[in-house]
């Protein structure tokens, strides 16, 4: 099938999943109706919860057991999906409809090597897999060292190149569709830009049509030929990617454009004489290779490699810069969740000669961290008035004043106190994140660690969890140090700018200084990197396409 057919390759009509009983809602999509063209970029957004994931695992076949079609039509290129057995949807799924995962390392076997990955790919279809096969397909992901890469395990790569390794999976077979499920979200925007020009040339040269999940209309601008809004289970706008973008009719719309954070300093200057919090220099941390169970030790890797940094209270600073550039184990350093091999560490003016000294009764309430991914650091077991309450009890606080504070704090970051009995899996993405303020907050810390907080959050609860950080900051007199990839959620949040590369700072300026004219090559590209900030062709163009011109849109 080529880019000239003009029959739809995708045709979903009055589609209707229905929810388990007792859920908030009956219907996780509604009365859904789309077409995706053979060659065509359709980017389907919304907030977690608005039936996106869903309509996409519908039409591979993918939907869970709790989930049912109770009303609609669904064909992929002619063929009534909604009525193939278990061993026709394994005929279409791989062989003509690919599909990326969010996470990839949730996705790949860690107990095989990616090329044994990529091979049964291709086997389960009746395709050859020689190994000069799955180096090609290496190769073509822009991997480094494609013909050994194939004898590594997923552990052994980087979160973008986990990602590509996906990608070649996905279209190892040549598919007609390739199903994106936001598959750039957690990564850095300079991965983020290769993953998209990935994917735009997978589709020049295989003519692939491609469904893209997204909450990032920076993404958007990047990719789109066509733009679908779905809210609640419903699709409320669709139409051509420069029209929507430029003209958005629906107020929903509207309102997601309008909590994508813009690429302009939004803080007013702090005074000067403010107390210093943090001071650290020369940090220097190395992580020791690991020894293969057949070979030699792999070699040491600097981790930091002499950081300077000053943070005053009441200051935010944004630490930027791409996986791996050791973001992420300053953080865990300054919050005695690593030990440092060198430099000198003061905490409110105390030294910290090593990690456990921050672990005194005097210091532990003093510094406290904001995880990435709130449902991997709150534990399920526990209901939120333990997980707010019992560190607090550790340290010496008494029952009746921790549930004091637990009381007062929940509202402060948009919670009811009433929801303390309930679990994390009870709460959305954007709440568990509150939750884990609050937690951060309880012992009301001076010093604010915020390790990617708003990454994998939508973009308007990432702007609601901005604001309360803003507002809390002002309100206590925090310092916070807040760690990212994205420039644009940095320019929202930061007085100055630091920008890590390979464990090294090298530049820092404040913000509206660094966004204007940053003095490093490195912050350039990362500004230059941003989705949406230099687009990756003319969406304009692509909007007027003849072939997209024919195709009948519901």
């Amino acid at each position: 099938m080529t880019v000239q057919d003009t029959f739809p390759l995708v045709t979903i009509q009055n589609l209707d999943v229905a929810l388990p009983k007792g859920s908030d809602r009956h219907l996780a999509v509604a009365d859904a109706s789309l077409t995706i063209a053979p060659g065509e970029v359709v980017c389907l957004v919304g907030e977690s919860g608005s039936g996106k994931s869903v309509l996409a695992s519908a039409i591979a076949g993918l939907l869970p057991d709790t989930l049912h079609v109770t009303h609609g039509a669904l064909r992929f290129d002619g063929v009534d999906v909604l009525n193939l057995n278990e061993a026709g949807l394994r005929r279409l799924r791989g062989a003509r409809i690919g599909y990326i995962f969010q996470e990839p390392m949730a996705a790949l076997n860690p107990l095989l090597t990616i090329g044994h990955q990529i091979a049964e790919a291709l086997t389960a279809h009746g395709h050859p897999a020689p190994p000069e096969k799955i180096a090609d397909l290496l190769a073509a992901m822009r991997l480094p060292e494609p013909d050994t890469l194939g004898h590594r395990y997923p552990h052994e790569l980087s979160g973008g190149q986990r990602q590509r390794v996906a990608i070649a999976i996905a279209v190892a077979c040549e598919p007609d569709l390739l199903i994106a499920d936001e598959p750039t979200t957690a990564l850095d925007v300079t991965t983020q830009a290769e993953i998209l020009r990935l994917i735009l040339d997978l589709r020049a040269s295989q003519g692939l049509a491609v469904l893209f999940i997204t909450h990032d209309f920076g993404v958007v601008r990047e990719i789109a030929d066509r733009i679908v809004v779905m809210q609640n289970g419903k699709i409320v706008e669709e139409g051509r990617a420069a029209q929507l973008l430029a003209s958005p009719a629906h107020p929903y719309t509207r309102r997601l454009l309008a909590a994508v954070p813009q690429l302009i300093a939004a803080r007013p200057s702090l005074p000067n004489g403010r107390a210093v919090r943090l001071e650290l220099d020369q940090i220097r941390k190395s992580h020791a290779g690991h020894r293969r169970l057949f070979g030699p030790r792999q070699p040491e890797t600097q981790a930091l490699r002499g950081v300077d940094l000053t943070l005053r209270a009441g200051e935010t600073l944004a630490l930027v810069g791409e996986s791996g550039s050791g973001k992420s184990t300053l953080g865990q350093i300054i919050t005695g969740l690593a030990e440092r091999d060198d430099g000198t560490f003061r905490l409110l003016g105390n030294p910290i000669g090593k990690a456990a000294d921050l672990f005194s009764r005097s210091l532990r309430p003093t510094v406290q961290m904001v995880f990435q991914d709130p449902k991997s650091s709150l534990n399920p077991r526990h209901s939120v008035r333990r997980i707010l309450t019992e560190p607090l009890i550790q340290t010496g606080v008494s029952k009746g004043e921790a549930e004091r504070r637990m009381k007062e704090l929940l509202p402060r970051v948009g919670l009811d106190p009433a929801v303390a009995g309930r679990k994390p899996h009870a709460f959305s993405g954007g709440q568990r994140q509150r939750i884990g303020l609050a937690r951060a907050l309880m012992s009301r810390p001076k010093l604010l660690v915020a390790d990617e907080p708003v990454s994998a959050l939508d973009v308007s609860v990432q702007a609601q969890v901005l604001e309360l950080l803003d507002d809390l900051q002002q309100e206590l007199g925090l310092a916070m140090l807040f760690i990212t990839h994205d420039l644009r959620v940095a320019a929202q949040v930061a007085d100055r700018i630091a920008v890590m590369q390979h464990g090294l700072i090298v530049e820092v300026a404040p913000a509206a200084e660094l966004l204007r004219n940053p003095h490093s090559n490195y912050a350039r590209s990362l500004l230059d990197a941003i989705p949406g900030h230099h687009a990756v062709r003319d969406l304009s163009a692509a909007s007027s396409s003849p072939v997209l011109e024919k195709i009948p849109h519901e």
